[in-house]
């Protein structure tokens, strides 16, 4: 979540106006996201699309400085201080193998019964067919690199 803005905080750099309006329905979308009601879906279900917006909207802020290189490197860092995107997880996408990553959780072992990665880091081709496979912890459908 972006840090409150008050009489003492620093000015944003310039561009930001330009990504300020995507950053703010992103930040919408989060709040209608924990809002949303829950009856029915298990615990860690509630939790999923807050988890896939935060991907989202930290991958639109590395595409937009690694891919598109619309924003600068000022304005880049002022967004990763901000925490209007996750520093850790794009220093995993930077990383061969991690292109696609959904979330830090998924490629932690210590979460998991066996000490592996999560089950939607394997690639479809070595899954049976017409297997559908998520993630428990976001949700995620595959997020590996493979084919």
């Amino acid at each position: 979540m972006p840090k409150i803005k008050s009489s003492r905080t620093k000015r944003a750099p310039e561009g930001f106006d330009d990504i300020e309006p995507t950053l703010r329905e992103f930040q919408t979308k989060m709040k209608d996201g924990k809002n949303d009601p829950h009856e029915g879906k298990r615990k860690i279900e509630a939790l999923w699309p807050i988890f896939r917006l935060h991907h989202q909207r930290s991958r639109y802020v590395y595409e937009l400085y690694y891919k598109r290189e619309a924003i600068s490197k000022e304005l880049y860092e002022y967004l990763l201080k901000q925490g209007y995107a996750d520093a850790n997880l794009i220093a995993k996408w930077k990383k061969a193998g991690y292109e696609k990553v959904c979330c830090l959780r998924c490629i932690q072992p210590k979460d998991t019964n066996f000490g592996t990665t999560c089950v939607c880091r394997v690639p479809r081709d070595k899954l049976e067919d017409g297997k559908v496979i998520e993630c428990i912890h976001c949700g995620c459908r595959g997020c590996s690199s493979g084919s």
